[in-house]
Formats: C-alpha cells, structure tokens, sequence
C-alpha cells in the first residue's frame, strides 16, 4: 500500500507517523517550507513567536502519553489553568483545563513527531482525482489535512470528498504580534476578549514560553481579518490601538508583524472525527471535532489507523 497525505500541519504528520507505525509507505506533501500547519513557529525580531496556534490542551489519555513524551524532552510544558476575560463588564477570571504551551515554539512539536518521516516540503499539489491520483500519480489512499476550503481547491466537488465539505463557513483570523520595550502588564497569560469591534484574543508570548520577553500575540475578530485581508499590515494600527485600550498601556510597540489566516477555524463543529471514502480519500484535522490542536492529533492518528486496518483487511 502506498499512501500520500498532503498537509504536514500535527493532522498530517500524526497520521504519517500512524501508519508508518504500522509498516505502511507514506509520503507527506506540503507546500509550505517548514512543518507546522496552523501551529506555526516564525522567528520575529531575533525570537521565535508562536502567531498561530495560541496553546493546547490535554483530555484524550493517549494524546496526553504524546505530550508526556512532549514534556519530558522538554518541547512542552503546562502553562495557566486560568484566562482572562476582557469584555464591556471589565475584566474577570475564567478557569478552565490546563492550557500547555512549548518553550521552543508549538511548531517544535510537530517537527518532534516528524522525525523519520518522508516528508517533502515546498511541493504544491494542484489537483487530487479518481484513483486516487495525486497530480496525476496513483497512490492507494490519499489524505487531505487540511481546512475544507483548501481541501475543496484541490478536489473534483462532485467526487463524495467534496460533498462532504460544502456548505461550512470557515471563520478568518489575523494574528498582530507585537514587541515592546518593557512589560506594562502582569498575571495576563492571555484573555479572551468578548463584544470587541477588533480583537477576539490577546496571548502573552514571553510568558507562555518561559522567557519574559515583552511580547504580546493579539488575534483579531473574523470581520477585522476580512477587512484587511489584502494588506494585513493595513490592521496595526487598530489593532495596537485596542490592545492599548484594553490592557491601559502607556508606551508604543518598538515593532509589529501581521500575518493573515484566511481559515482559522470552522464556524461549527462536526460529530465525525475523520472521513474516509470509498474512493481512497481522507480529509482529516481539526475541522473534524472541535476546532483544537488535541482535535488535530486524534483526527490524523485514528484515520492513520483506519487506513492501516483496511491494509491489513487487504
């Protein structure tokens, strides 16, 4: 059996290592230069910033044995059980589950589950078709990791795949990191932030990775990120503006960066954690389930897993 999974975000790499696992060839295509997906990594100013994904959390126990793994070669660690809430009413507390974080990035956890994969990079797939063919080559299965939207690019609609993936709105999200001098602020990890014309959530880099720095990652609402979905760099100053606002800062960022994610995250959630067609198709993420990193994981390793039973089936 050959397998190509496209997507080398934590879905596609988890059901690589899956069925790699399971004596299964496997290739992992992407289009991007580094692993990561959604949970992306970028040095900014001379430091790693995670301007993705804003951290993890933990329920599924064979997900938790990975992050053990994960916190033992020290990639992960816990962070705060506990968020703000900024809203008209003012600031309150929001306990919840742990939320982990990466010293080294979240990307540094993909790239860890990676290890030993045939993953190959900067390869754009335009097309997958009956077959299932990828661009033109045959493989047994197919997997698409990925948001409905690009999957939905790269798929004849007609085909099962593709009908599965209609009708789901996809919400936008455009991440303003931003640096400063000194920290103004205390005991913020990140909050969340309700009925804001701007922002949906600010993050404190420096303290969700460990080093202190000055850093804050703050994510606008959808209609914010679709408003400047041509020039992000065109939302800084709105957004600094609301950060200002909403944390009482008195000093201006030293520097910015703005990077667009047109599909952040699904407007629903679905019931199915994967699907698998007749055709040989997977789709597989954080799409299927709730819209989580942990999603992500399970949906890739139980579709992994699907395909190798079939092989065994075979």
């Amino acid at each position: 059996m050959s397998v190509v999974v496209v997507g080398a975000g934590l879905a596609g790499i988890a059901c690589a290592a899956e069925l790699t696992a399971a004596g299964v060839g496997v290739r992992v295509l992407d289009r991007a230069r580094r692993v990561g997906g959604r949970m992306a990594t970028k040095e900014i100013e001379g430091r790693e910033v995670d301007y993705g994904a804003a951290y993890f959390t933990v329920r599924d126990p064979e997900f938790a044995e990975v992050v053990g793994r994960w916190r033992t070669a020290g990639l992960a660690r816990p962070w705060t059980s506990e968020l703000a809430v900024l809203g008209p009413g003012g600031r309150r507390r929001s306990p919840g589950p742990m939320r982990w974080a990466a010293p080294h990035g979240l990307r540094s956890l993909v790239v860890e589950l990676a290890d030993g994969l045939r993953v190959e990079l900067d390869h754009e797939v335009c097309r997958v078709g009956p077959g299932p063919v990828v661009d033109g080559d045959r493989a047994d299965v197919v997997v698409l990791a990925m948001p409905d939207p690009q999957a939905l690019r790269l798929l004849d609609p007609a085909c099962p795949a593709g009908a599965a993936l209609r009708g789901r709105g996809w919400r936008a999200v455009l991440a303003v990191t931003v640096g400063y001098a000194t920290r103004e602020w205390s005991d913020l990890p990140a909050a969340f932030i309700n009925d804001h014309p701007v922002l949906s959530m600010i993050a404190d880099d420096g303290d969700r990775r460990g080093d202190g720095a000055p850093v804050l990652v703050a994510h606008t609402t959808d209609a914010v990120a679709r408003r400047y979905d041509q020039n992000p760099d065109a939302a800084v100053p709105e957004v600094v503006t609301a950060v200002r606002e909403l944390l009482g800062l008195q000093g201006d960022p030293e520097w910015t960066n703005a990077h667009r994610w047109r599909f952040a995250a699904p407007e629903c959630d679905r019931d199915q954690p994967f699907l698998l067609t007749p055709d040989g198709i997977g789709l597989a993420g954080d799409g299927w389930g709730s819209s989580r990193i942990e999603t992500a994981w399970r949906s890739g390793t139980l579709l992994g897993r699907e395909v190798a039973r079939g092989r065994l089936a075979g």
